[in-house]
């Protein structure tokens, strides 16, 4: 079965301040059968940081994607993509 796969990049720009931040949040299926929440983060430009959270179920991962992205809109951030893409697998 083909999982979508939701995704949300977050962006925060400051020039006064020098700021150029990116934020990413998505929600994976991992090999292991449950879901994963990937977020990355870091300066526009660079790779950043990475980081999974695997969570049993749709519900429990998308409560914590809609907590870690209710946080970061009061950080300043503002979404740039919200897209679900469906990936294909490779036969």
């Amino acid at each position: 079965m083909v999982e979508p796969k939701l995704q949300v990049v977050l962006e925060r720009r400051d020039c006064a301040r020098n700021v150029a931040r990116f934020y990413v949040l998505a929600i994976e299926p991992s090999l292991y059968g449950d879901l994963a929440l990937m977020r990355a983060w870091g300066r526009i430009g660079s790779l950043g940081r990475q980081r999974l959270d695997l969570y049993a179920s749709a519900a429990e991962a998308g409560e914590a994607l809609e907590a870690w992205l209710a946080r970061k809109i009061r950080r300043g951030y503002t979404p740039v993509t919200a897209e679900v893409k469906v990936q294909s697998k490779v036969p």
